[in-house]
């Protein structure tokens, strides 16, 4: 214990000696390392990586006993173990890493700099889409036919397009309830619709790895999450079992909607795209003409 506690007076005073020696440029920089901790305690909240985080703060209490305790055989497994963790961890955690990346890449930080995406889409989802969408919805919900609808915004969503079946059909309720009616050939999997036009149908998507959802959710739902948490799509599920409209955007899930309820929330997201692509191409013209 006199070691443990000399230990302790060695640190206190070293601490004491490093706060005289602190400038600005280094009360800065702890903000920015505390607000950066705290951004990925709170993405790591929802993920798998948070059961592996408690793990390995259980691993690091166990190896400080050892250190203060002298344990040199249990320290030197430690140390060799150590140098392959760091592989093995990143190997564990990469769908999170990744998903991690995707967000930060969504961010737009250097979109006001560079143009990362020159060359996104200028065609949205019409008025009349959305009806013949509504309407596709409200009558496969009476009759209980599941369906899984997927509209592409500014993000393209070829990478799975491909995984399906082209289609390349403009959009009404008669062919949506057509593709999705029971015992046909493209019912299963993903519709995926870019402007006014179905471009491709059963395609696979990814699963929502949210520990939040409900447990009483399906495959359905949760690819609707999962691909609406990776890009900006608008996504729209028909519940087989219930019959109930559900829509996931940037990976909430609103459930239980009426027919009004999904048209305003499609004419939001509709109108708020617009708006942005519109704003960047004034902003894009302003640039030219100074330019000029």
């Amino acid at each position: 214990m006199q070691w443990l506690s000399d230990r302790i007076g060695d640190y206190l005073n070293n601490l004491g000696a490093y706060r005289t020696m602190m400038d600005f440029g280094d009360v800065v920089e702890i903000l920015i390392i505390a607000l950066l901790l705290y951004y990925i305690l709170v993405w790591m909240k929802n993920t798998r990586a948070w059961a592996l985080l408690k793990g390995l703060i259980i691993i690091c209490i166990f190896l400080l006993l050892a250190y203060f305790f002298n344990m040199t055989t249990i320290l030197w497994i430690a140390q060799n173990v150590l140098s392959f963790a760091a592989i093995a961890l990143i190997v564990v955690i990469q769908p999170e890493l990744r998903k991690a990346l995707e967000e930060l890449g969504k961010k737009n930080i250097l979109a006001s700099v560079i143009p990362f995406d020159t060359g996104h889409r200028e065609e949205f989802f019409s008025e009349k889409t959305i009806g013949e969408i509504v309407k596709a919805c409200v009558e496969m919900g009476k009759a209980r036919t599941g369906a899984l609808i997927v509209i592409e915004q500014q993000e393209t969503l070829k990478d799975y397009e491909r995984t399906g079946i082209t289609v390349d059909g403009v959009v009404t309720s008669q062919l949506l309830i057509n593709i999705f009616e029971h015992n046909t050939p493209l019912h299963d999997g993903a519709v995926i619709i870019r402007g006014n036009r179905i471009v491709s149908a059963t395609c696979y998507l990814p699963l929502s790895d949210n520990l939040g959802l409900s447990k009483e959710l399906g495959t359905r739902h949760r690819a609707g999450v999962g691909i609406s948490e990776v890009t900006d799509s608008l996504t729209v599920i028909v519940s087989e079992e219930t019959g109930k409209i559900s829509a996931a955007y940037e990976g909430v899930l609103d459930r239980n909607l009426s027919a009004e309820q999904l048209r305003q929330r499609m004419q939001e997201i509709l109108n708020g795209v617009q708006e942005e692509s519109s704003k960047e191409k004034r902003i894009w013209k302003g640039r030219s003409k100074l330019k000029k």
